[in-house]
Parts: structure tokens; sequence; C-alpha cells
């Protein structure tokens, strides 16, 4: 026998773009769905006493005036599982990957409470990005909301794309929400997703440029949704919005369209309440919740390099922290771009590696500082002192470390020995070709004479004396054997130049001790 459903019937009176005025309910609900025709489908987002405003995300037809409108005591759900992951799908549940339907284990709404205070717990652990100047100066909690700031074209996809890769051989779950992009902007996501496979433990929800602004609205409520089935499972997820201005355009359009005050720059009022509430779903729980995590990176756009923007400061106030990309740094070939100055984790600290913590301490002062004395004086290693020459060789080979090529993230254990040569001073008596040499080569270099030093390292996330003379043994090897490599005049020429850079800046050092 088939189920009673309660029903209501209306009848369209105003068609606005996106958003239809409904009359004749007698009762609704935020939320609600209707239906109209065959298959086109909208939400309930506002209602008085006598009209409901509704929601168009899905038009399978041309709407018209006094067409029908039927309200089932439903709210909008979405369907969540396993087999999404993997899956390229719309806010509505449907895939867009060719590759069939989907099976849902359960349906979960959209618009929840994030977890109480009373079921997280302190954040413990670091999620690993694999971008060294992330993980040593900026780094990212299970858990933690950390934004990301930057004008057009700097890299704000690529510090994304690169966290997720990072993930392959970790149990972190990854969903990119891909809000009011173009076909081809995710086509070149998809591609890299499949270069690298990541889509076994990836999964794609997508409301392009192209679609409705409903489902450019839904899209990262519906992401967070699917993320929350997994986090009730004890599982970490981590979710990259791309990007959140454009969720905040699609909103504005549709409360312009209901006929609401605009405000500061045309945006409705309860803008800051529509990030804030899912912002807030982000959480590391407590064990007796299952243990699970959802960490997010939203993306926002500024015009300019422009922080004081409406959004951009609504989004700062309600982060962690923030990584600000930096367009004039990505023009003079510093990649990733980011602004040690304006970028912050306010919790990652805490979590960070005990290794990296000791080494990367003072880095973040000493870069700001070479930068300056570039910035301010314009100087050039010719016609200086021997002590500013190492200060500045300091300087370049610290900028060096800190530069990564896309889609090629760096393992810990690897920062940690990029790290120690240069405190060490190692990397001062190798040039720059030699010092990004380096850096590709030194984990798989170690890793084949003392395996066990690595998973020991990678164990403790910390190195005792044993491991540090094993460190000092095998990068000495290294730049001995880098400089035997060299041509002879070469190889003079660099010898007197680094061991000058060296002598002077321990002098230096000891001075200031």
């Amino acid at each position: 026998m088939a189920d009673l459903r309660y029903t209501e019937e209306g009848r369209i009176r105003v068609i606005r773009g996106c958003i239809v005025i409904v009359e004749g309910f007698k009762s609704c609900i935020n939320g609600q769905v209707i239906k109209f025709g065959y298959g086109t489908k909208g939400i309930i987002i506002g209602f008085s006493e006598d009209e409901a405003q509704v929601l168009i995300i899905r038009q399978q037809e041309q709407l018209k005036t006094g067409d029908r409108a039927i309200a089932t005591m439903e709210p909008f759900e979405t369907p969540v599982g396993e087999n999404f992951i993997g899956r390229i799908v719309n806010p509505l549940g449907e895939t867009m990957d060719g590759l069939g339907p989907l099976k849902q284990d359960a349906m979960y709404p959209i618009f929840i409470q994030a977890p109480s205070i009373l079921d997280r717990k302190e954040l413990t652990r670091t999620l690993e990005t694999g971008i060294k100047v992330v993980d040593c100066m900026i780094p990212v909690g299970f858990g933690q909301r950390e934004l990301i700031l930057g004008d057009k074209m700097t890299g704000k996809t690529t510090i994304c794309t690169d966290t997720i890769i990072n993930q392959k051989n970790t149990s972190v779950l990854c969903i990119y929400c891909a809000i009011g992009k173009s076909h081809s902007a995710l086509g070149k996501v998809v591609q890299l997703f499949l270069d690298h496979e990541c889509f076994k433990y990836t999964t794609i929800v997508a409301a392009l440029a192209s679609g409705p602004p409903g489902q450019q609205y839904l899209a990262p409520y519906v992401a967070c949704s699917i993320a929350e089935y997994f986090l009730y499972k004890g599982k970490n997820v981590f979710i990259a919005f791309d990007d959140f201005t454009k969720h905040a355009w699609s909103y504005r359009e549709i409360s312009l369209l209901l006929g609401r005050a605009p405000g500061r720059d045309s945006y409705p009022g309860d803008i800051f309440y529509l990030h804030s509430k899912m912002i807030e779903r982000a959480c590391f729980l407590e064990d007796a919740k299952g243990g699970g995590s959802i960490t997010f990176f939203p993306i926002v756009e500024t015009l300019e390099g422009d922080l004081t923007g409406y959004v951009q400061s609504n989004l700062v106030s309600m982060t962690d922290g923030q990584i600000y990309l930096s367009a004039p740094l990505f023009g003079e070939g510093q990649k990733p771009a980011v602004d040690l100055g304006l970028s912050v984790s306010r919790v990652g600290s805490k979590v960070q590696w005990k290794a990296i913590k000791k080494l990367a301490g003072p880095l973040r002062l000493e870069f700001l500082q070479y930068r300056e004395v570039m910035r301010v004086s314009k100087l050039k290693t010719s016609g200086q002192s021997e002590e500013m020459q190492a200060q500045l060789k300091g300087g370049e080979i610290l900028t060096e470390i800190l530069k990564q090529d896309k889609d090629s993230p760096c393992r810990s254990e690897s920062q940690v020995l990029i790290l120690y040569a240069y405190t060490k001073k190692y990397l001062h008596e190798l040039t720059m070709d030699e010092v990004k040499n380096f850096q590709n080569n030194i984990f798989e270099y170690v890793n084949k004479r003392h395996p066990e030093a690595m998973s020991k390292m990678r164990e403790k996330k910390d190195y005792d004396d044993d491991l540090a003379k094993i460190f000092d043994k095998v990068i000495k090897e290294y730049v001995e054997e880098v400089k035997q490599a060299r041509p002879k005049e070469e190889a003079e020429e660099v010898e007197g130049e680094s061991n000058v850079g060296v002598d002077t800046l321990d002098k230096a050092t000891s001075k200031k001790k």
C-alpha cells in the first residue's frame, strides 16, 4: 500500500529570473521542496501570509504565470554515501561524470546546526598540505578553517589541489567544491586529479557558472552534508571551497530578486550569517562522537589586493587564520606567492611537527627582514661587506627553499631535512641550482642509507641527538658529492664565495650571542 502524503497546490503569480512567487499554499516551511510540471524543482527560501518565495534549483521546462506548483512536507535533503568517493556530482546529487547513477546510503539535510562546543575537542593533529611555506610557517590542523585570499591568477586553487594531492597515502577524504567555475576550469582540475589518482579518495561537487544561481547557492551546503556522513563514521575530511566570492554573488543576486533591502556593496544584511553557519560546521569531534574531523579551505578573491572588502573581512573574522597570496610576489616568481607578513594560522602551531617547529621558528622573521632590506635599499651583492653578502646569501637560499613547483607536494620528512640543512648552514656551500636539486633529492638520498631514521622521525614527528648525527653525516656526504661533481674552475670559484659567506655568518652569529 502506498504511503499517504500531505500535499498542497498553489499557482505561480510572478516569475523573476530564478525566483518564483507562488500563492495558494496554506502552510509552508523554509527549505521545503516545491515541484513544477515535469522535473522542475525549487525550494522555499521565504514566505508571507499570502505567498511563498521559491528558488528554482533545477529547471527542465519554461515556467509561466498560472502554472501549478505542488508542495510536499519534505525539507530539501541531499543523497550521501560511500559511493560518492571518486565521483563528480552537482548540488542535487546527480552525476556529471558519465559513469552512471549513484546508489546513496542515506539522505542528509543540508541546513543543520553545527556540532556544539561540548562535542568538540582541542586540535591535536596536523593536516600535512605538502606545501613547504604552509607546513613550516602557517601550519593547519584537522578541524581548522584556513581562509585563502588573493587576486585572480595568484595560485589560490593550486594551494587546495596540492593539499588534495598530498593526501594520497593518508586516510583523509577530500571534497573539492567548485562554485561558479567554467567547464574548462573544472576540466583542468578533473584532469589533474586523474593524473595523480586523486579520485580514489576525492569527490567533486560542482555548480558551474552556466547553471542556475540556486545550485551555486546550495553547493557548499551539499559538500558539508556529504562530509558529515563520513565525519560521524570517525573519518577525517578536507573540503576546498572554490570559491566563496561566487557564492556571495549568487546569494546577492537571489536576494535582490526577492526584493530584500541591499546593504554594503548591494549584499543583503544576512550575508555574514550565510557563511558563518556553514564555516562553523568544520570541527574535530570528541572520541565519544567518533573522533572525526572536517577541515575547510574556503577561497575568496580580492580585487587589487584589497583585504577590506565586505565578504573578505567577514570571512577573515570567522576563520582560524588566512593564507594571503600576493600578486607582486607571484610576478617576481615566488611561487607559491604567500605573503608571510599578512598570513597567519591561529591554532596551527599547536599541532605542528615538533621537528619543524624547532627548525622553522625564526625563519618567518628572517625572511621578512630579508625582503624588507631588499625592498628599501635595493641592495645588490656587488661592493658590499662580507657580512652583508653572507646575510643576503642566507636570504636568497631561504627564498629558494620556500619556492615550490605546483602539483608536486613535499613530504614532511623532506621538509625537516631541508630546514635542518639550512639551519646548520650546509646549503650555504651550494649554488642556487644545487640548492634546488638538494631539495628534490635529499629525502631519497637519506632514505636509501638510513630508512629506519625516516620512519622513526615520521613516528615521533621529532628528532633526537642520534637522528641529528645521522642527518649531519649524510648531508655532509651529499654536499661533498655535489662539490666533487663540479667542473674544477667553477668549484674553486664557488668554494671561495661559500667559505667567505659561511665564515662571516658564523662570526656575526657568535657576536650576537
